[in-house]
């Protein structure tokens, strides 16, 4: 069964969608990689820490997911306009644009905990994504407007 991700795009969007198809691959791979640490290695990364620091790995660990989940949308929603399923006009509005800077953004770690190695390299991943998507949402917005 073909993914999502892996159909062929329709003659003649294949050139404009060949960074967003990678930077999709790149987020799905990203998000298989945190499913997995989370669903293995992060329940005993968790019960090897003192209860007060497990607070901030965890509020840590959906910060990733925060991440992720904002990217992949917003890769959608540019998958839906090389599709032709939706207007470049309607992908740039507000209830479009990437979303979650607020978190998503964030870098400071509570208290000065340290994270598990795993979750650290997941953090730092996940940011460097999500600051090159938030780049590519501006310029996709700026050709917009």
């Amino acid at each position: 069964m073909a993914r999502f991700y892996d159909l062929p795009m329709p003659i003649g969007l294949d050139r404009p969608t060949v960074y967003f198809d990678r930077t999709y691959r790149e987020t799905m791979r990203l998000l298989v990689e945190t499913r997995d640490y989370m669903r293995f290695r992060e329940p005993a990364d968790r019960g090897a820490m003192p209860d007060d620091h497990r607070l901030a790995v965890n509020c840590e660990a959906l910060r990733v997911t925060s991440r992720l989940t904002h990217i992949m949308a917003w890769l959608l929603i540019q998958k839906a306009v090389h599709a032709g399923e939706m207007t470049a006009a309607e992908a740039a509005a507000e209830d479009h644009r990437l979303a979650g800077q607020a978190v998503c953004r964030e870098r400071i770690r509570a208290g000065g905990i340290a994270m598990p190695p795993m979750l650290e390299l997941l953090l730092e991943r996940s940011y460097q994504l999500y600051a090159r998507v938030e780049r590519l949402d501006a310029l996709v917005a700026q050709a917009t407007h």
